[in-house]
């Protein structure tokens, strides 16, 4: 194969696919490769938050009836 076949090649594939296509799948190729590796190396290290002082916090406990009918009884009185 000469250069000029392969270049050829290539404005096809541009022209099928799209170069915003194409950056797209080289990142998300680069991004499996990345995976993969980490992957052989060992375990998988757990995701690290985006800001240090994000901490996860619970929803509180739903009002259950005993506690809305004595707050409605003191507002009432």
């Amino acid at each position: 194969m000469s250069i000029t076949h392969l270049l050829i090649l290539l404005v096809v594939v541009v022209l099928i696919f799209g170069t915003k296509k194409l950056r797209n799948i080289g990142s998300d190729l680069g991004g499996a490769v990345r995976d993969f590796k980490k992957g052989l190396d060992g375990g998988e290290e757990p995701p690290k938050p985006t800001n240090p002082n994000e901490q996860l916090r619970a929803d509180p406990p739903p009002a259950g009836p005993s506690q809305n009918q004595n707050q409605h009884d003191t507002e009432q009185k």
